[in-house]
């Protein structure tokens, strides 16, 4: 993997260094989804605030997503992620790496972001006798299923040790035109819910690690759409109390010759 040090700031690499001296936690996976809306003339991004009270990343403005749950891993062995993506995913994945592992993060962040804004990205279930396990059973109620088609995997990015929770999280890019279905329904675990434009999203009060993502979807945007399709994913972690920032390569699976 190619790898460059960013730049944090002084007050980033001194929090940093407070953090690294207490207990490490070992991060789980997480998926986030980033929805554009590309029907104006700037691109917009649905984001909302997490709620002050809450002890991971409180009162921040972030993209809907949270952590894999075994209701997606089991959702996962019906549906499959490009090829590209999949093998992508699983560089440098804890533990054994799978395409089941890979379709269930994708699907954690379409399941995360119905819960959290009501809005439903899929297509109409094909067989209304299926019974989805655990969260997906809401979902499905809507008379959705999940598409994964138009997903496209962009970025990675683990919590640094110290924070009171820490994730492994994959981002992943959708345009707004596959959202099938708007609901009202929300948890409540973010507030202020709206659509910002890049620069009204940089201006918001969100985590650092977002500023890098919004950077990314700026660079992602820049491109022509077929020009997306297998770009770099940027990796973004802490090694010795160093923020760095690595490349993941992009695997091309060899085409079946049958």
């Amino acid at each position: 993997m190619a790898s460059e040090k960013a730049s944090p700031s002084t007050q980033e690499q001194s929090k940093t260094a407070e953090r690294t001296s207490q207990p490490v936690r070992r991060p789980r996976d997480a998926a986030t989804l980033v929805i554009v809306d590309s029907t104006s003339h700037a691109p917009r991004v649905l984001m909302g605030r997490r709620r002050p009270e809450q002890v991971f990343l409180p009162n921040t403005f972030v993209f809907p997503g949270g952590r894999v749950e075994a209701a997606d891993r089991a959702v996962a062995r019906h549906h499959a992620l490009a090829p590209v993506d999949a093998e992508c995913l699983k560089i440098a994945m804890r533990g054994r790496a799978s395409d089941t592992r890979a379709a269930a993060l994708a699907l954690a962040a379409i399941r995360e972001t119905y819960e959290e804004t009501g809005i439903v990205v899929g297509e109409t279930a094909r067989d209304e006798r299926s019974n989805p396990p655990g969260g997906w059973q809401a979902f499905r109620a809507e008379g959705y299923q999940p598409k994964l088609e138009r997903l496209a995997f962009f970025a990675r990015a683990i919590t640094p040790p110290g924070r009171p929770r820490r994730y492994d999280t994959r981002f992943f890019l959708v345009d707004a035109s596959e959202i099938a279905h708007r609901t009202a329904r929300s948890d409540g675990e973010l507030l202020d819910i709206d659509w910002f434009t890049l620069d009204q999203a940089r201006a918001l009060k969100v985590p650092s690690i977002t500023r890098h993502v919004l950077d990314d979807v700026a660079t992602l945007l820049d491109r022509a759409s077929h020009q997306r399709v297998g770009a770099e994913v940027p990796f973004y972690f802490h090694r010795h109390g160093r923020f760095e920032r690595q490349i993941l390569p992009r695997v091309h699976p060899a085409m079946d010759p049958t």
